[in-house]
């Protein structure tokens, strides 16, 4: 039995939302963010600048220094993905990415080499720029940010976040090539970012590169592999290269994290009935309904369960 539904495939990217649980108290749906910044000997270094900036929104930062021990902590951060930099001065500042979990403690350790003063007065302007273009992406003012973005890649072009937050100026006003690219070399410079990676994937995806974008949703999973909603895609991605076995396993991983992910159901149950597994279509579909009687693949799902039952 061949599954005409399959092979047209949807592809959904869904926007991430956060679900608080009744009851709990603030501080157990945010998270607590710790380190140590030490030199290149393993000492530690005293008033290092940390920021920490939310890749999602430029409005929720945090400014730390560390203590004569080299620590650092903040609680209450809202749970996600941040930047994270650190800056003193006579040594090169350092970047990289986290992901803050709920009710969890992120830990963090840095060494910083040392570094001349003209290459820390570029990057002090490189750092201003990076902040001007947030701020103008915040009000919508995206073409100037994209001016920012770029001044501060001509003082600093090894800083990944900085060709990350140009790939979504991009991304606002719809120039998808000039986002692939600078979310391309974003990934270049940190191939550990799951934002990069996952901004990469999408942008590809919506040009129809289905097999490079694979590629980036499945090293997104890797690096953070309880989201659901990069499993959904993935397994989008796979099936519009006709990679079905693979999809089902993201699709019933994307489920796995989160039961009552609705069209990764309807998914599940389409591809079942191509492999004629009848019995996990039917529950698939099943559940799908139950999640969704209204859905507008709904009827769909109706005339299939029919026709299974038969």
């Amino acid at each position: 039995m061949k599954n005409k539904n399959a092979a047209v495939m949807v592809f959904t990217l869904i926007a991430a939302a956060v679900f608080f649980a009744p009851g709990l108290s603030r501080a157990q749906y945010q998270g607590r963010l710790e380190g140590v910044v030490t030199d290149a000997t393993g000492a530690p270094l005293a008033k290092v600048t940390v920021i920490v900036a939310s890749v999602k929104s430029a409005s929720m930062n945090y400014t730390l220094t560390t203590d004569s021990q080299g620590k650092f902590s903040q609680v209450g951060i809202t749970p996600g993905y941040y930047q994270i930099t650190f800056k003193k001065e006579g040594f090169q500042p350092k970047s990289s990415e986290i992901h803050v979990r709920i009710a969890d403690v992120t830990r963090v350790g840095a060494t910083l080499e040392k570094g001349g003063e003209a290459l820390e007065k570029a990057l002090s302007d490189a750092d201003r720029l990076l902040l001007k273009g947030n701020k103008l992406a915040e009000e919508n003012r995206y073409e100037e940010a994209i001016e920012a973005f770029k001044e501060a890649i001509a003082l600093s072009s090894f800083n990944w976040g900085y060709h990350f937050n140009l790939g979504l100026a991009y991304k606002k006003i719809n120039k998808l090539e000039e986002a692939t690219a600078a979310f391309q070399k974003a990934v270049e410079l940190n191939p550990e970012s799951y934002s990069s990676n996952k901004e990469l994937a999408e942008a590809l995806a919506k040009a129809d590169k289905f097999e490079e974008a694979a590629g980036h949703y499945q090293k997104a999973v890797d690096v953070s592999p309880e989201d659901p909603d990069a499993y959904y895609n993935l397994g989008a991605c796979l099936i519009n290269v006709g990679r079905t076995d693979e999809a089902q396993a993201a699709f019933s991983k994307a489920v796995e994290l989160k039961p009552d992910y609705i069209d990764a159901y309807y998914q599940i149950g389409t591809i079942a009935i191509g492999q004629n597994k009848i019995p996990e279509a039917v529950a698939a579909l099943e559940k799908f309904l139950s999640l969704a009687p209204d859905h507008e693949k709904a009827p769909v799902a109706k005339q299939l369960l029919e026709y299974l039952k038969k």
